[in-house]
This record gives C-alpha cells, structure tokens and sequence, in this order.
C-alpha cells in the first residue's frame, strides 16, 4: 500500500483558525526569542570585548 503524499493530505485538511490562544502562545515564544538573542548579543559585546 502506498503511502500518501504531504501534498495531497494538505489539500484535503479542513482549514481551521488558529483559537485565542494559540495566537497568544506564538507572540509570546517571538517575544521571548527575540529577546534572548537581544540579551546574548549584549552580553557577548559586553564580555567577548
């Protein structure tokens, strides 16, 4: 039996929007993220001098 292609099973899902918060979960990670390479990079110049 063949398995079936990524593509193919992408076409047939249902789309569905994202709930509340799973919106807050991702702009939550980006935050976070973002500023831990702001700290890291600080703290390289600071210490790597």
């Amino acid at each position: 039996m063949e398995q079936p292609k990524l593509a193919e099973e992408l076409k047939r899902m249902e789309y569905e929007p994202l709930l509340p918060i799973e919106k807050k979960l991702i702009g939550w990670s980006l935050a976070l993220g973002l500023s831990l390479i702001v700290v890291l990079v600080w703290l390289s110049r600071v210490v790597l001098k």
